[in-house]
């Protein structure tokens, strides 16, 4: 019998091929990641990943076992996050993921007005990271993220675009682009840009991480990060530069780094997205509210 923490280890290792992301997505220890899918291994009798000391990978019968697993593992998740909703509220009840601060505060306001308007319903507002909220909107473990757009995966309905806002570069306060008044795109060719996860939609990461400049020029890519802390972090180190948005500007004020507006770049947008098979009257609901709230909020000019 495998149990449920040992199935949730292996199905993330299997994902992540990495010992030190798992732990830190499932909030384990490594070596507690290291010990349970060792006893798993030993429990079936054979090696479920092939280990060196620079990289992790699924052993046949390991990859086996994660297509064994996974429909049922989904199924199961989405079967629970049903009854969780259905003990409080069934249908009147919608989970909103946010990963970023801007989002967060226009959701919060957005869920004020709809409660008024529809105090039947319960809206929830939680956080995300960049490299879990599309797997918790696919596990149907949440009804609605606000994402970064452009989101065009074939299964994700995308709503109206309720934020667009200047493009920057977050750098370190010492380097040499710090104070500047604005820089270019092409600029981006002299550094390191710091990447999204790869469980992001790749429209997101395209728009996010480009990997040429306007004129066809290489853009080196740094290190990937699975949060916008992480993001902000490195490149508070030195370690790379970040393309952001400018609310990040407003609520990331920190004496480490330094924000530069792109010049030629385009706006980034950002909005609520949703799986096709969830798209709800309830959902386009909460969706029309946020569109009124975002008209009238200054982040969203």
């Amino acid at each position: 019998m495998i149990e449920r923490h040992e199935v949730e280890i292996f199905l993330t290792l299997a994902e992540e091929l990495h010992f030190g992301r798992t732990a830190k997505r499932l909030h384990l220890s490594p070596s507690a990641v290291s010990q349970t899918v060792g006893k798993l291994e030993r429990r079936i009798g054979t090696p479920l990943f092939h280990r060196t000391s620079r990289h992790v990978k699924l052993s046949e019968i390991g990859a086996q076992l994660y297509q064994d697993l996974l429909p049922a593992w989904s199924q199961a998740q989405a079967a629970m996050a049903r009854a969780i909703r259905a003990g409080q509220g069934g249908e009147h009840a919608l989970d909103i993921l946010f990963i970023s601060i801007g989002g967060g505060h226009l959701l919060t306001t957005a869920a004020d007005e709809f409660r008024r308007r529809s105090p039947h319903c319960q809206v929830r507002i939680r956080e995300a990271q960049l490299a879990d909220v599309m797997q918790r909107l696919r596990a149907d473990t949440a009804d609605a993220a606000f994402m970064p757009y452009p989101v065009t995966d074939p299964d994700i309905v995308a709503g109206p675009v309720l934020i667009t806002e200047p493009r920057l570069l977050a750098v370190a306060a010492t380097h040499r682009l710090a104070g500047r008044p604005d820089i270019s795109l092409e600029e981006l060719a002299d550094e390191q840009l710091l990447r999204m996860p790869t469980s992001m939609p790749e429209s997101v990461r395209l728009d996010r991480n480009p990997v040429y400049t306007p004129a066809g020029r290489r853009i080196p890519q740094g290190e990937v990060s699975e949060t916008f802390l992480e993001l902000m972090m490195l490149a508070a180190a030195g370690k790379g530069v970040v393309i952001v948005s400018a609310h990040t500007a407003l609520f990331h004020v920190r004496p480490d780094l330094a924000y530069v507006p792109i010049r030629d770049a385009g706006p980034l947008q950002w909005g609520l997205v949703w799986r096709a098979d969830r798209d709800t009257a309830l959902l386009q609901s909460f969706g029309e509210v946020c569109s009124v709230i975002a008209s009238d909020d200054p982040l969203a000019r």
